[in-house]
């Protein structure tokens, strides 16, 4: 058997960036030998015939357990380390030989696999390993999609997403003139739910999401806002935010990993023109979406401000690298919510408006990633602001310390 090694540093939401952005948020650091020599000057290498396995061990280096973590195997890698494999026909097998679910993901829109994920439980300083084999891919079940996305031409070209656990909806161009109620604003709505099943669908189907039914409900008020994670150019003591999105796509729908871009027209940021494009990532099981914004027009470093809406009642912890907020909702007849926003590395300052509270922090690359997360007290899950902050604080750590990912090639 020879082995080749790919060593990756992977965290939460993993996937490719944006072109031309700084990347994912968690560091990756990929080192490739050279298979092992068959002789001087010889060395045994993968043919498209030969099909071989790659085995995928998985380490978590935290003393906590990661429950959905989503493990990713990047085509580039896959590559590199036995051009023989077509990870388009790969298929996930447990250490008990059990196929697992897996996505295959286009991380850039050109229609083509970047990138294989999958998910798996993880238990404090926990070691675990796959097999990739080439065979028959099979199709998803309906039942096993717990992320959906889409544009919502019916609602004034709304685009909403969810997964089994939050769901959320952003503004586009139609709603700016809708005669009954315009709104201009890129903050990012809040719908709370409390069933595993997708809602998004049927609660646009029948027009009634702002009355709990049993499910959920769009308990979260928004307005000119940054709702949960919206943002804006923070220049001579002043928020300016662009108008309402103009394009969607979506690059991923599932049934693990939800991939979907907004694009924002230029709008003045305190004398200079800029643009964005917000790229954001949603996988089962979890309580946060990954942003990311790639800016261009600016000159220089800007900086930007990440906010999250101020309600009557709420009340904002943070720190250098997080905050979060704790709220009842519509009064406290809907429960209680907890938002969040965690970022990679601390460098964040306190600059509230009447509006939001809000962090600030220097962009020099024109790329911005961080994390938007929450959770509803009548979900059943996280049940009240002790619990809520125990979450934050774990995501902070889960992307201090990303689960560390080789492969191996079974000849």
């Amino acid at each position: 058997m020879t082995s080749i090694h790919v060593l990756m540093l992977v965290g939460l939401w993993s996937a490719a960036a944006v072109p031309g952005s700084a990347g994912s948020a968690s560091s990756t650091a990929t080192q490739v030998t050279e298979p092992a020599s068959a002789g001087h000057g010889q060395t045994t290498a993968a043919t498209p015939e030969a099909a071989p396995t790659i085995t995928v061990t998985v380490a978590n280096p935290l003393g906590k357990a990661r429950a959905h973590e989503t493990i990713s195997v990047v085509l580039a890698d896959v590559v590199a380390a036995t051009p023989g494999f077509d990870l388009k026909k790969a298929q996930v097998f447990d250490a008990a030989g059990k196929e697992v679910l897996s996505q295959l993901v286009d991380t850039d829109g050109d229609d083509s696999v970047n990138e294989l994920v999958f998910q798996t439980d993880l238990a404090a300083k926990e070691t675990k390993t796959f097999k990739l084999k080439v065979g028959q891919r099979q199709l998803a079940a309906r039942d096993d999609y717990k992320v959906y996305g889409r544009f919502v031409r019916e609602r004034h070209d709304d685009f909403a997403w969810e997964n089994d656990l939050i769901a959320h909806r952003m503004y586009g161009p139609d709603l700016e003139t809708w005669a009954k109620e315009p709104l201009t604003s890129s903050g990012v709505d809040v719908w709370v739910k409390r069933v595993p099943r997708l809602i998004v669908n049927d609660w646009y189907m029948t027009d009634n999401y702002h009355q709990d039914m049993g499910e959920g409900a769009d308990f979260y008020s928004v307005g000119k806002s940054r709702g949960l994670g919206g943002l804006g150019v923070w220049a001579n003591g002043k928020l300016f935010v662009s108008k309402n999105f103009v394009r969607s796509r979506v690059l991923a729908n599932g049934p693990i990993r939800l991939v979907f871009e907004l694009t924002y027209a230029p709008w003045d940021a305190g004398g200079t023109q800029v643009e964005e494009i917000k790229r954001v990532i949603v996988d089962a099981g979890s309580q946060w979406n990954r942003f990311e914004s790639i800016f261009t027009g600016q000159k220089g470093a800007l900086a930007i401000g990440v906010g999250i809406a101020k309600h009557a009642g709420s009340t904002a912890n943070s720190d250098a690298r997080k905050m979060r907020v704790w709220e009842p909702l519509d009064g406290g007849k809907g429960g209680n919510l907890g938002t969040a926003l965690v970022f990679p590395a601390g460098h964040l300052q306190r600059h509230d408006t009447n509006l939001e509270y809000l962090v600030v922090t220097n962009v020099p690359k024109g790329s911005l990633a961080y994390y938007a997360g929450s959770a509803w007290d009548r979900a059943g899950k996280i049940g009240d602001a002790a619990a809520w902050a125990v979450e934050v604080e774990g995501l902070a750590a889960r992307l201090s310390a990303p689960v560390k990912v080789s492969l191996r090639v079974d000849r």
